[in-house]
């Protein structure tokens, strides 16, 4: 199952320190106290301030001057950042620590990167623009996703385009990554689902990538077998901890391989949802994964079929049956996790198709990493497979 790719240079940037594993909490508190220069901003979640908490009063005890910064709920925008790293810059950190979901560490890793780097953010949107980071970083992840913790990406809602932008940079790579499963135990079922649907969308698009490489295959398709395997059982019961580390390690591969693989077109077409209609993230992938997948498997059928084994369907009389198998163990999966299926049923419709496909063309970055091309009529034809 060679790709063109097989054959190219393939970079991972990874942080130099990473931590797995249950109370690795105590691990970070560690790392910071070491550092040299102890002046400390933690951007965090609401859900965790209990935790955060604790982080102050351990790293203040230790001599560290702390700042805390809780930005406003929801998937961070232009606004939102200008804001944030306003007030990490009255702190003057030398270390930034990035604690929640993917939203936040997104925010983390970009005001440590802004914080004092007179570059605008408009001219780092793409690949490779982010000119430096001085300011240190870490994150800890406390849901199973998007493995920003990893990886070189943040988001961004550009309000006045209503479309997400994306700033990709060695830079934006964490110094260091603590990962620790305890940590997502209360987060919802309706954010396990979502969160955990990205995760597998990353890991899935990552081995069917037109730059898919055996490197990156290896992390994609675990993360493909564990999310198939422990994402339902996480979302019933979120003490499950096998299921919590399992999607922990899933949501880990996944962002590995953002780095030197990345998204395509699920991610792309997901874009116009979230800024348009602000469809959280995860569910609008989640939404379209079956539909691309489908489109997809006409370009590379036995990469698709091997995501479907890998999610267990049972094999076919031909790849392209074994790929149909896999395109409703997807749907099934969605489903058992609770999330309905039709865009309409989450307040789209149907005539915002054609300004969302224009819309979703424009991510380039991403398209050019799909499979297969896709024209406007294929990209309206996708969204329209999700009004049922």
């Amino acid at each position: 199952m060679e790709t063109a790719a097989t054959k190219r240079a393939i970079t991972f940037l990874q942080p130099r320190m990473l931590v797995f594993g249950d109370g690795c909490l105590r691990d970070a508190i560690a790392y910071l106290r070491q550092l040299s220069q102890k002046t400390i901003h933690i951007v965090g979640s609401r859900a965790m301030s209990e935790t955060v908490e604790l982080l102050c009063r351990e790293l203040t005890q230790a001599g560290c001057t702390v700042s805390v910064q809780i930005p406003a709920s929801g998937e961070p925008s232009i606004r939102s950042f200008l804001a944030a790293v306003e007030t990490a810059r009255a702190a003057k950190p030398a270390c930034v620590l990035g604690i929640g979901g993917g939203s936040t560490l997104d925010m983390a890793k970009l005001v440590a990167a802004f914080v004092d780097n007179p570059q605008q953010i408009e001219g780092a949107f793409g690949i490779g623009l982010l000119r430096e980071r001085h300011c240190g970083l870490v994150c800890m992840p406390t849901t199973s996703g998007t493995g920003s913790e990893v990886s070189p990406n943040a988001i961004l809602l550009d309000e006045v385009a209503q479309l997400k932008k994306g700033v990709v940079s060695q830079h934006l790579v964490p110094d260091a990554a603590f990962i620790d499963p305890t940590l997502t135990h209360s987060v919802s079922p309706e954010v396990t689902a979502a969160t955990g649907l990205d995760a597998l969308t990353h890991c899935v698009e990552a081995y069917t990538n037109r730059y898919a490489h055996p490197l990156a295959d290896l992390y994609a398709l675990e993360g493909v077998r564990l999310a198939s395997r422990f994402l339902v059982r996480a979302v019933k019961d979120g003490h499950d901890h096998a299921a919590r580390e399992g999607m922990a390690r899933a949501s880990l591969y996944g962002g590995l391989c953002l780095g030197p693989v990345n998204t395509a077109a699920v991610h792309a077409l997901a874009y116009p949802l979230g800024g348009e209609f602000h469809l959280p993230h995860g569910l609008a992938n989640a939404l379209l994964l079956p539909a691309v997948f489908r489109f997809n498997a006409e370009a590379a059928p036995e990469r698709h079929a091997a995501v479907a084994l890998a999610l267990g369907a049972m094999p076919g009389k031909n790849t392209m049956e074994t790929v149909n198998h896999g395109v409703c163990v997807l749907e099934n999966l969605t489903r058992a996790c609770g999330l309905e299926m039709n865009l309409e049923k989450h307040g789209i419709p149907r005539r915002a198709i054609p300004r969302m496909a224009e819309a979703a063309l424009t991510v380039q970055r991403l398209l050019r990493n799909n499979p297969r091309e896709v024209t406007l009529s294929d990209a309206q034809e996708i969204y329209a497979q999700c009004f049922v």
